[in-house]
């Protein structure tokens, strides 16, 4: 697949039409911080078309990009740690636990996105065993693949493997443009 063309349609953060117009959702989701933004930024060609930020907790809505007019990439809060009030904390856990499992929105794919120098963390296993539950078709990606030390990558790799499970997992660099073709096939 190729992407000719991206736009912001919407940041959403409760019930909207656009859940259910009929076009494909594929939804990125992981820990605050993890580079959920920058892996669209990058299979888009889009620089800045998602916002960055080094500080946790930056995305607090859903955010619809429609691709090459066919269906959406969705850019979603991340969980764990952010630097943010209990109250606005909990507003993302409700809304990232609406969309994938109260919505009734369809998400065609969920690209799970998880650090590959710390590996799969508690809160990274916990979404993975409820997307699993709800029976949603995930891919995952090791981000920051770059930054494990070649001598530690075949182990590293083999332990995030084994903590995944049977899922494909796409090693992955935002900032080295590592694995956009793999993903961008296992998306399609």
């Amino acid at each position: 697949m190729k992407i000719e063309s991206v736009e912001f349609i919407k940041g959403v953060v409760g019930e909207d039409k656009i859940m259910h117009n009929g076009l494909a959702q594929v939804a990125f989701i992981g820990r605050s911080n993890v580079g959920k933004s920058s892996t669209i930024n990058v299979l888009t060609g889009k620089k800045g078309i998602a916002k960055v930020s080094c500080s946790p907790g930056r995305t607090q809505q859903a955010n619809f990009f429609l691709i090459n007019n066919k269906f959406y990439l969705v850019d979603l809060p991340g969980y764990g740690f952010a630097k943010a009030p209990k109250e606005v904390r909990q507003k993302i856990h409700d809304l990232v636990n609406w969309y994938f499992f109260l919505s009734g929105g369809e998400q065609k794919k969920i690209v799970l996105i998880i650090d590959a120098k710390i590996g799969p963390t508690k809160d990274d296993l916990e979404m993975l065993m409820a997307l699993e539950d709800a029976k949603k078709e995930l891919v995952v990606i090791a981000n920051k693949i770059d930054k494990v030390k070649k001598s530690e990558y075949q182990k590293q790799f083999k332990k995030i493997q084994e903590l995944i499970g049977d899922h494909l997992i796409i090693p992955f660099s935002a900032e080295k443009k590592l694995g956009i073709k793999e993903l961008l096939a296992a998306i399609e």
